[in-house]
């Protein structure tokens, strides 16, 4: 073999290795996101099993505020739908979107259920509605952490899968753009609720 044919199979195998090599950290990096959503999926389920909790502790105090407490296993059930869809594709454009809107009428509808407890005296000393509360404040906490690092991981996968050269591989093997877990709450929701014992 000439010395133009090593050089061309030499070549070659360098292309070859470098688009493993590529492929190989684009998948390291797809799954770290979906491990991360994962994580984002256990703090979710924490919450949306705690809800139901709530409603239940506070029902015998507030017959007449049926329509929040309606709202709020409403907006419960559309977000385990919308959070099961996120599940099965986790930085799925669509899903995400769809997760981001369901939590955020969550949200809104928890925040109207916590603002009556302060029409109650009695509901705010019940020792097993302030427990649960807490837990709720914690796991919503850990909620955000967890779509932290579920952001920070799909934006190392989006910028890896949209530098050059190895935007020219990922289109290649498929390696579609994962969409971020935005926060849907407005700035006035962002407060943290003053509530009083």
């Amino acid at each position: 073999m000439s010395t133009v044919g090593w050089i061309v199979l030499a070549l070659g195998v360098a292309i070859v290795l470098f688009a493993i090599a590529v492929y190989n950290r684009l998948v390291v990096l797809r799954n770290r996101f979906k491990n991360a959503f994962a994580q984002i999926d256990v703090q979710l389920k924490r919450r949306y099993d705690l809800i139901p909790n709530l409603v239940e502790a506070v029902k015998g105090y507030i017959q007449h505020e049926r329509g929040t407490l309606e709202a709020v296993i409403a907006a419960r059930g559309a977000a385990v739908t919308a959070a099961g869809r996120a599940a099965q594709a986790p930085g799925d454009p669509a899903a995400m979107q769809g997760l981001a809107q369901a939590e955020g009428l969550l949200g809104g509808a928890l925040g109207r259920l916590l603002a009556v407890f302060e029409a109650y005296p009695d509901l705010k000393a019940n020792q097993n509605v302030m427990s649960l509360q807490e837990e709720l404040t914690s796991t919503e906490n850990k909620v955000a952490f967890s779509r932290q690092a579920f952001n920070d991981s799909v934006m190392e996968y989006n910028v890896k899968r949209e530098s050059f050269p190895d935007s020219v591989f990922a289109g290649m093997f498929g390696f579609t753009p994962a969409e971020l877990l935005q926060a849907t709450e407005s700035a006035e929701e962002r407060k943290a609720p003053k509530v009083k014992f």
